[in-house]
């Protein structure tokens, strides 16, 4: 087997063909370029760029709770579409973003280059930000709405592309620590030392702790993060290496309904503290199934084929469900100037994940005579890849070539382990990884090649600049099975060699500019047993093989950029082709982990406008505010079968026409604080759109005190109050946690948390 110390290896050995003199050129260091909020703007906006662009720094993000997703530190951001139903953002199971009516699957993300996949809860070729990195070591997220750069390692951005990058290490030595306590006994800690300048030699190690008890029900968000980086200065060179591990084991929240809500309430879930309803349950469903076959047999007869109230089916409330991730991830990467003209980079990374997704099931008996049982999703990844650039520069023209490969061994099986049958409670822990199962329902082995290249060009000619290029992409993807439980095994490839983008920027004068570009993408097969082709049936996938077409896209956007004074903004419109639209439909509740069925929709069209603004009323005072328009509606009706499925003209599911927020944000010598207003409109949770969910207005804020550089010991510390759902808004955040469904009110919903306090004494940010 492959190790990833080989690939690390390689690339510090691929250093020796390098001349000695690309040490002793006169060009300049090659560190990123700083953003342009280096006097602290709460969002850049991305001037010099042909695409739209917005990026928020690590002083935006050290306001927010620590411990709170990146993704919502982007929320304000137009047109994203960001929905966690914790307050944090912590509960992967729920958290989520889109743009422009794509979905996260369909969307790039890079953490310092390295490929993360789609960042979906069942990932097969990555992981999410989350457990990537410890939030307090995010130095800027930047957000491409429409189209990412031509060199972002992706296979999955039809739509944009969000690119993480890290916190480089201090120059002097520091020491960083918060501690959070608030509502529902969370607890969160993190503390980073920085060693400082070491003779060209720098780094940090940090560590982050997350006890987060759940707003409703019964359980936790449980994860254990360490984060470590070196850079090494090798004259206008360096070398950067981290290392990345994180532990995370949740309880679920339960799935809900629109029904479900009415019924039961928002604050309703699973009875993780009553084991004893939840065998009864169990045992009810089950007398149910044998009475249909045979009446005059119940496997329970003294619990009976009626629900006591106030359920009415067994997929009311599960007794428990939870998810554990285990992640390890590192790279190395080494970047110079070859020559005054000429830089190269060279990096490499290794990811290894294992995981468990788990249900106590109604569905399936244990051996023991229990009526519960526990069902697993189990994921193991092992996937290494080198990126590599040489950029050269030639007066007024940039050009820039380079390519990027992976080879990822994932490993995915459905299994079933044993309950003890007792009334006494359950046996396994939920937060445990299970062993010894009963049964294996499913089991495959799957392996993604990747390989791609790009070629782009920038072209300066006074006020204007042009930009332009190309990608080519090439996905295999196998799968073996081991256990085939009816789930198709088998090859396919993806690729397209040419998928271009081009750009133009015209600067009007030094505070305005226009900005175009068109590009176009495509998104390869995904390799799991839990989503895509590989995900149905073999005789689905037989019949689809040679005929479904991966998704693709072309977008059009224009816009401007201008500043004057106090004020800072942009403007952009847009229009997306989308075709070879791929749905997936749910088919019955998601536990029950039957196949999905995949439709072609063929085309959708997105077409709308995105605002955002930013003005500085005073020193350190700001206030932020965006708005964005989009409309996404499949083009085409569907055909299932023989039933025709009337899709066409309709909205795209979980794709609001209307996205605005708003905040006032104060960063000042003693006081800080900031307030935020998002805004949602209505949302569908059906092809067919006959199911929805209303807007929602949700405000945050916060407010804090620190002490000021004359306060000798005291100086750097800083004490932080904030509230989540100021006005303890009941809505509904997630919409898809179970899938989306032709027609119906489906399982798939997830109220958002209530109001919820929280208070943070740190130092050092």
């Amino acid at each position: 087997m492959r190790r990833p110390a080989f690939l690390l290896l390689a690339s510090v050995a691929s250093l020796s063909i390098l001349p000695n003199s690309a040490f002793a050129q006169d060009a300049a260091p090659l560190d990123a370029a700083a953003p342009d909020n280096a006097g602290g703007d709460i969002v850049v906006y991305g001037f010099g760029e042909t695409r739209q662009v917005q990026t928020v720094g690590a002083d935006d993000i050290k306001l927010l709770t620590p411990g709170t997703s990146p993704l919502k530190a982007i929320s304000k951001l137009p047109g994203v579409n960001y929905q966690g139903a914790d307050a944090f953002g912590a509960y992967e199971w729920s958290t989520r973003i889109s743009l422009r009516g794509f979905n996260q699957n369909q969307l790039g993300f890079t953490l310092d280059g390295v490929p993360l996949g789609d960042m979906s809860y069942g990932n097969y070729n990555g992981l999410h930000i989350s457990r990537a990195i410890i939030s307090e070591n995010l130095g800027s997220v930047t957000v491409s709405q429409g189209a990412g750069n031509l060199s972002t390692a992706s296979v999955s951005n039809l739509g944009g592309t969000l690119v993480f990058a890290s916190r480089d290490p201090l120059q002097s030595m520091d020491i960083a620590a918060s501690g959070t306590y608030g509502s529902d006994d969370t607890y969160r800690g993190f503390a980073r030392v920085d060693s400082g300048d070491l003779g060209g030699v720098r780094g940090y190690l940090s560590y982050g702790y997350l006890h987060a008890g759940k707003w409703k029900g019964e359980g936790e968000q449980r994860q254990h993060q360490v984060n470590a980086k070196v850079v090494a200065d090798l004259g206008d060179g360096k070398i950067t290496g981290f290392f990345n591990f994180s532990d995370r084991r949740e309880n679920d929240y339960q799935d809900m309904s629109a029904d479900m809500i009415r019924r039961l309430g928002s604050n309703f879930d699973n009875i993780s503290n009553d084991w004893a309803t939840a065998y009864r349950l169990a045992a009810i469903y089950q007398n149910q199934n044998a009475g249909t076959a045979n009446p005059a047999f119940l496997p329970y007869p003294q619990y009976g084929l009626t629900f006591p109230a106030p359920y009415q089916t067994v997929d009311d409330a599960y007794f428990d469900a939870a998810g554990l991730r285990q992640d390890y991830l590192t790279g190395l990467t080494f970047e110079t100037p070859l020559t005054s003209d000429i830089r190269f980079k060279l990096q490499g990374y290794y990811h290894n994940n294992h995981g468990q997704g788990l249900w106590y099931t109604p569905y399936v008996p244990s051996p023991t005579g229990a009526p519960i049982s526990i069902r697993t999703t189990e994921y193991d990844m092992d996937r290494m890849g080198s990126l590599a650039s040489v950029t050269w520069e030639m007066g007024q023209n940039t050009f820039e070539l380079g390519g990027w490969v992976e080879n990822n061994d994932f490993h995915q099986a459905r299994r079933f382990y044993s309950l003890a049958n007792t009334l006494a409670g359950p046996s396994r822990d939920s937060l445990k990884f299970q062993t010894n199962p009963f049964a294996t329902q499913w089991e495959f082995k799957y392996t993604s090649d990747t390989v791609q290249y790009y070629v782009s060009d920038k072209i300066e000619l006074g006020s204007l600049t042009l930009s332009g290029g190309w990608k080519g992409v090439r996905v295999q993807n196998t799968s073996n099975g081991i256990v085939t439980g009816g789930l198709a095994a088998g090859k396919i490839e993806s690729k397209d060699w040419f998928l271009p983008q081009v750009g133009a920027l015209f600067s009007i004068n030094d505070n305005t500019e226009l900005f175009a570009n068109y590009t176009e993408n495509f998104r390869p097969f995904v390799a799991a047993a839990t989503s895509g082709l590989f995900g149905v049936s073999q005789a689905s996938f037989n019949a689809s093989v040679n005929t479904l077409k991966p998704e693709s896209s072309k977008t059009i956007e224009g816009g401007a950029r201008f500043r004057s004074g106090i004020f800072q903004g942009a403007l952009a419109a847009y229009y997306v082709d989308f075709k070879d639209r791929i749905l997936s439909v749910q088919v019955g509740a998601p536990i029950e982990g039957r196949p999905s069925e995949l439709q072609n929709v063929g085309s959708v069209r997105s077409y709308g406008f995105e605002a955002s603004g930013t003005v500085t009323l005073m020193q350190g005072l700001s206030a932020t505010a965006s708005y964005a328009y989009n409309d996404s509606t499949y083009r085409d009706n569907v055909l299932s079968g023989v039933t025709v499925i009337p899709t066409r003209g309709k909205t795209v599911v979980d794709s609001p026409k209307h996205i605005a927020s708003g905040e006032l944000a104060y960063d000042g010598e003693m006081f800080f604080g900031r307030v935020g207003a998002s805004y949602m409109s209505r949302r569908y949770y059906t092809y067919t759109n006959d199911q929805s969910v209303n807007g929602r207005v949700i405000v945050d804020a916060s407010v804090g005190i620190k002490a000021p550089e004359n306060m000798g010991f005291l100086t750097g510390f800083a004490l932080e109050a904030s509230v989540t759902n100021l006005f303890d808004k009941e809505y509904v955040s997630t919409v898809g946690s179970g899938g989306f469904s032709n027609s119906g009110d489906g399982q798939t919903l997830l109220p958002g948390a209530p109001q919820q306090f929280f208070v943070t004494l740190r130092r050092g940010f």
